[in-house]
């Protein structure tokens, strides 16, 4: 039986790890962390926490990691075991380098979250930074190219909507993407996954700590104050999550 290849595709600062656990809490499925950011920090050059050894822990090359997406499965996993390879991406791993004409393979998804809150606390950490650090325009561009391809848009899975109702989201996305519903997808044992990236330290603790999707008690959106000099960069964000927005599940 062929393995079902789904790549989630989401920017910074959002429930991206938390549904790779939820995969990878099913009996049938393997699950891949971030397989392009050793090529996003080589090709960029940025500097972040234990980068020289994220670089180390995968191939950096972008044409390579899409070849072993498409036709293999993580080296722990079983192909008679796992039918569902789950792959989570970031967005702003896409660089205009790559030709991303190896997503026709897979089946291609897509999580988004209001961009103010994701601006607003990704300014914690980087005071400076561009759009296309939060994979906004890329996220779109690869959403129109799949959504060409079909003749109809790919599943979108909201946040705040996954956190409201965590099974009737994820029930409808499995149906989407034609794979049973597994309640283990709802509830997971707390710690640590040998499928972490050697990132996980220094960004993964809240989720180690977590069982399940829980409820969060946010900063009303109007409340929630854009840092100096990102209103423009937030009004082009909104634009494109309100577009995807439309096709949330």
């Amino acid at each position: 039986m062929s393995v079902q290849r789904i790549a989630m595709w989401s920017g910074p600062r959002n429930i991206s790890t938390a549904l790779m656990r939820a995969f990878e809490n099913r009996e049938d499925c393997a699950v891949v962390d971030e397989p392009f950011y050793g090529y996003y920090l080589k090709s960029t050059g940025l500097e972040h926490p234990d980068g020289a050894a994220v670089m180390a822990s995968m191939s950096c090359d972008w044409r390579e990691v899409a070849r072993q997406l498409c036709e293999e499965l993580p080296a722990t996993a079983d192909a008679a075991t796992y039918l569902v390879f789950y792959q989570k991406h970031m967005t702003q791993h896409i660089l205009p380098a790559m030709d991303m004409g190896w997503t026709d393979r897979l089946q291609n998804c897509f999580l988004i979250r209001e961009p103010r809150r994701i601006i607003a606390s990704y300014a914690k950490v980087r005071p400076q930074f561009a759009i296309e650090e939060l994979g906004f325009p890329q996220q779109w561009a690869l959403f129109q190219r799949v959504a060409d391809r079909l003749g109809e848009a790919p599943p979108v899975i909201d946040s705040a909507r996954t956190l409201g109702d965590p099974e009737g989201v994820l029930r409808a996305l499995c149906i989407r993407v034609g794979i049973a519903f597994s309640a283990r997808m709802l509830h997971w044992p707390a710690g640590r996954r040998a499928s972490d990236g050697v990132w996980a330290p220094h960004w993964y603790a809240a989720v180690e700590r977590s069982t399940g999707f829980e409820p969060v008690n946010e900063v009303p959106l109007e409340a929630l104050p854009v840092p100096p000099g990102c209103e423009g960069m937030c009004e082009e964000a909104e634009a494109i999550y309100d577009r995807l927005l439309d096709h949330a599940l």
